[in-house]
């Protein structure tokens, strides 16, 4: 099959979630489409980038103007954040090709698709080219040395299309947002104490502007909701910063992150594999440590 590429839909010179590990997929090879697309194009782990300036978000204007571009490439990877979900089957009627959503692993013709909410992966054989969005924190990317090589596209977007159009961009509520997309968390698990902890921890990381999450332990209490859960058979993360309270690392919780920039474990085991995986190790009591956070930051009554 012939080359891949990664095509990143860019905001304001902002990467989604799961750009660099698309790009490191796709052999190092981007296309980043969308504003401030020259500012974004460094911060990625690529050998050779196009940019094209094509504006605020117009998926279906975009899908006309990239597809000729994207045709002489056999592979075609997304992340799949919001907006390379929303692009991706737009390009593949765009240049009529099949789309595997929800990749974990592109080998060539093979491709390695989550099914059941992750409970099932299965192996796809593609006969020719195809699309795929890549899940977000299954193989992490390493930084690479030197300078990409930068070429501009000159493309316009059709000012008379009928895509619909931004109106108006909120800021994700980091207490309601999908974990997936979150690059802070605060987590609880078995170490803190109960419903109570965990409304307090919501309360705390809200202030932190930072998205709560929980272990399997806690949803299966019933305590935090069941989509606020990091693990294999829940949600699989890839912040910046990851700050533990009680959490010990089991094996199907770890397997749910990417690859963390930060991590912040609280514990009072030191040997447990939580406290191995951190930068900064806090052997205390984690609920002790959870209210005097509150009190730091005046969140301690609800």
């Amino acid at each position: 099959m012939s080359e891949s590429i990664a095509v990143v839909p860019v905001r304001g010179g902002m990467l989604p979630v799961g750009a660099d590990e698309a790009v490191a997929e796709a052999g190092g090879v981007a296309l980043l489409a969308g504003s401030g697309v020259a500012k974004a194009a460094p911060e990625l782990p690529a050998v050779r980038v196009l940019t094209a300036e094509l504006g605020a978000p117009a998926f279906r204007a975009w899908a006309a103007v990239l597809a000729p571009a994207l045709a002489p490439y056999g592979a075609v990877l997304l992340p799949a954040s919001p907006d390379g979900r929303d692009l991706a089957p737009r390009l593949a009627a765009e240049l009529g090709r099949p789309l595997l959503a929800g990749a974990t692993e592109i080998r060539g013709a093979r491709v390695l698709v989550a099914r059941r909410g992750g409970l099932l992966v299965e192996e796809v054989e593609v006969e020719g080219p195809y699309l795929a969005t890549l899940q977000p924190g299954v193989r992490g990317a390493e930084p690479r040395s030197g300078e990409a090589e930068v070429t501009s596209l000159e493309l316009s977007v059709d000012p008379d299309s009928r895509d619909p159009y931004v109106v108006e961009e909120l800021p994700a509520d980091p207490a309601t947002m999908d974990l997936a997309e979150s690059s802070r968390i605060l987590a609880g698990g078995a170490g803190l104490s109960g419903a109570e902890d965990f409304e307090l921890l919501a309360r705390v990381a809200a202030a932190l502007g930072a998205a709560p999450g929980a272990t399997r332990v806690v949803t299966d209490q019933g305590w935090v909701p069941h989509e606020r859960q990091i693990g294999t058979t829940g949600v699989t993360v890839d912040p910046d910063l990851y700050v533990t309270l009680g959490i010990s690392g089991a094996v199907q919780h770890v397997a749910g992150l990417g690859t963390p920039r930060h991590v912040v474990s609280v514990n009072t085991d030191p040997s447990c594999p939580m406290m191995a995986m951190a930068d900064l190790a806090l052997v205390t009591d984690a609920p002790g440590l959870l209210r005097a956070l509150a009190r730091r930051l005046g969140v301690e009554d609800g």
